[in-house]
């Protein structure tokens, strides 16, 4: 029930985020070309929400298995060795996360404490940086229940390594095919 309610939050956000950059991208070729003009503000905020639109990819790139991975190495072990290595892979995400989630919550506490200010639009810098924390928290809870289901069983690995099993694959093909020569 969680995972369905953050991943329709995620779809939603990522579609907005994608939305609002085309948008401002595009008044300002307007702007730009049309009218001579544009918004000094504009980059900047074309920025932010860039890197609002890629920490929220991160987390649902977990959620439907996209982020890439080279897993040729472990999948030349048996079933039971490979999800070793992924629980180990999964348990090595999780304390990556939380170490990045108390970094960016000590950067944005400080951005507050002092009140720095954004370059060119009119808000505190901490505002749209703390999207840092909210991003990491997103992909805690992703790996956490990536974990989960590897755990499970309902799940076999972390990210998308198709090409490493077509090599691993081709490589096993031409061992059969050459002992079959002799």
């Amino acid at each position: 029930m969680l995972s369905k309610i953050i991943n329709r939050f995620e779809e939603s956000v990522i579609a907005i985020l994608l939305a609002s950059m085309v948008l401002v991208t595009f008044s300002q070729v307007i702007a730009r070309y049309v009218f001579n003009s544009g918004a000094v503000w504009a980059l900047e905020l074309t920025t932010y929400l860039f890197a609002w639109l890629v920490l929220f990819g991160m987390s649902y790139g977990v959620k439907v298995g996209a982020h890439l991975g080279v897993d040729a190495f472990v999948k030349l072990f048996s079933k039971r060795g490979q999800r070793i290595f992924t629980l180990i892979a999964a348990a090595c995400c999780l304390a990556y996360g939380v170490i990045l989630l108390i970094g960016a919550w000590e950067y944005i506490s400080k951005m507050y404490r002092f009140g720095i200010e954004a370059e060119d639009l009119p808000i505190p810098r901490w505002i749209p940086y703390s999207m840092l924390p909210i991003g990491l928290v997103l992909l805690i809870l992703r790996f956490a229940e990536a974990t989960y289901l590897i755990l499970i069983g309902k799940r076999e690995t972390l990210s998308a390594g198709h090409e490493a099993e077509d090599a691993v694959k081709e490589v096993q093909e031409a061992a059969l095919h050459d002992t079959s020569k002799t």
